[in-house]
């Protein structure tokens, strides 16, 4: 940045040494969300002290262009997240300013975070919004701030129980967003004890809650689950909050999902419906999906999709998760046209039930899971067994179609109905079918060993995938098992995850793919 190059959003926009980004047009939107939200300003105070001036630069260069109300600057969620960057960075930004730069600075900072705490907070960001006011509180002076300060703390004690579910797990049940939150709690609480205030009970109780959420998502890695709408992010960012990964103490399952634990393996299940109403503009409807680790790297994985990422919406679908699809239909899907522009990109006809059964012995883990997601377009409902073999370091899984008819719904006429079963792989995980034509190769870059995926499936392939990692697309692979079902009779497919214990355990050359 100091140099002038802004990478940011997925894009990236030279505007060369002392270059005006804000006089020109973002190469895209998620570009120009980042670029006006001003997250990037503790990047650049890291630069050193010539980073301060060249900040107090484009604060108010960006003042002097969109200093007054614009409908994509200081609309939500822009405002909300510059309100709370320019927060934390003006402490180290103002000191050293002369007194006329000063005064404009905090005079269009009070500006913003009065319309910010002015506005009408949807439910889904009223805990962002309420925080970002109050830390504004925090850093102005006098009437203004404790005005600031104390609507922000009364509406955020208000938001915070609603961010929460019955389970305890953030509403949106991302684990991307209960970290995210966390570290925004974190920050308004250490504002607060600067000014000797102790942070209300409010607080209190979302941080312990989202300890114990986050203490149960943090992998092996180190990083998160790629699931409703989240992506894995850096293990050094969430280190920085502190939390430690799961240790066998912990619960098993959290916020619908259930995690199993064995030597080399790893393996995370969603076993509930996505978020509904507003806390769903992010979520997936990928029910049964599945991570999976091996040797504390990732190998089967979601596509990652955020909605900060440049990928499709159809991303949040069930073809972009490690589960089965019936023909070419969805189980939800994220609106569109008009409802979206006036609701958001909220799911759709997501609202299936999804039940679970976990038995747990010296020897292994079993879960039990089902959804009725199909059973409105196809009568099939998807059952999914999933044994993790402590002994034997092995997961073997079972999907299942079983006829399911409604009373009074009229039987399907299909004869033959396919699905399909994917398994993403991770990046740095290179596939390649076994030279029996019925298993395939896996092999994480760095790891100790190889592991073999067999199936009895009618076909299985490797194909093309994707992986968003950064708010980027990945180039990645995907195992895929085809077969057909009979709409009144079902049918089933099995499959295993175990170390490849063959000596010819390497790729074929004509196979790999990397």
């Amino acid at each position: 940045m100091m140099q002038g190059h802004f990478d940011l959003g997925g894009a990236v926009l030279e505007i060369g040494r002392g270059g005006d980004p804000w006089d020109r047009v973002s190469p895209s939107r998620p570009f120009a969300m980042a670029l006006h939200s001003m997250a990037w300003l503790p990047d650049l105070l890291s630069a050193g002290s010539d980073a301060k001036a060249e900040a107090r630069r484009l604060i108010l260069t960006w003042s002097g262009i969109f200093g007054k109300s614009n409908a994509f600057s200081w609309g939500d969620p822009v405002l909300c997240r510059r309100v709370f960057a320019l927060a934390c960075a003006l402490p180290k930004v103002l000191p050293e300013a002369d007194p006329i730069e000063r005064a404009r600075i905090l005079q269009d900072f009070a500006r913003q975070a009065r319309h910010l705490a002015s506005s009408l907070h949807k439910p889904h960001r009223a805990a962002d919004q309420a925080i970002a006011v109050a830390l504004a509180g925090c850093v102005l002076s006098g009437k203004a701030g404790a005005d600031l300060l104390r609507k922000g703390l009364r509406r955020l004690n208000v938001a915070l129980p609603s961010s929460f579910n019955a389970t305890g797990g953030h509403a949106t049940r991302s684990p991307q967003a209960a970290l995210e939150l966390m570290f925004d709690l974190r920050t308004l609480a250490g504002a607060l004890l600067q000014k000797g205030m102790p942070p209300p009970d409010s607080m209190i109780s979302a941080l312990e809650k989202l300890q114990q959420t986050l203490q149960f998502f943090v992998l092996r890695d180190g990083c998160l689950p790629d699931m409703q709408g989240g992506e894995a992010c850096r293990a050094s960012y969430i280190a920085t909050v502190g939390i430690e990964p799961p240790t066998s103490d912990l619960p098993s399952g959290h916020n619908g999902y259930q995690r199993m634990d064995g030597r080399g393996l790893q393996v995370l299940v969603d076993a509930a419906p996505p978020a509904s109403g507003p806390w769903s503009e992010a979520a997936c409807a990928q029910p049964l999906g599945l991570d999976v680790l091996a040797d504390k790297r990732r190998l089967i994985v979601a596509c990652g999709w955020s909605p900060d990422a440049l990928g499709p919406q159809a991303l949040r679908l069930v073809d972009a998760g490690s589960t089965l699809a019936v023909g070419g239909g969805t189980c939800g899907a994220p609106l569109g046209g008009f409802p979206a522009a006036v609701l958001g990109p909220r799911l759709a006809d997501a609202n299936w039930k999804v039940s679970s059964q976990r038995h747990q012995t010296d020897g292994g883990i079993w879960l039990d899971l089902q959804h009725d997601g199909w059973t409105r377009q196809y009568h099939l409902r998807h059952e999914r067994r999933l044994f993790l073999d402590l002994d034997a370091d092995e997961l073997r899984g079972e999907d299942s179609l079983t006829p399911f008819e409604d009373a009074g719904a009229a039987p399907s006429r299909r004869l033959l109905v396919p699905y399909t079963l994917r398994f993403h792989l991770h990046p740095s995980v290179s596939a390649g079918l076994g030279r029996d034509g019925r298993s395939v190769v896996l092999h994480a870059a760095d790891a100790p060993k190889g592991w073999r995926f067999r199936s009895d499936a009618q076909d299985i392939s490797v194909e093309a995938s994707v992986y968003f990692e950064g708010l980027r697309a990945r180039r990645t692979q995907q195992v895929v098992l085809k077969g057909q079902a009979r709409p009144g009779v079902g049918a089933r497919v099995r499959w295993k995850l175990a170390v490849d214990r063959s000596a010819a355990s390497s790729i074929d050359a004509g196979n790999r793919a990397l």
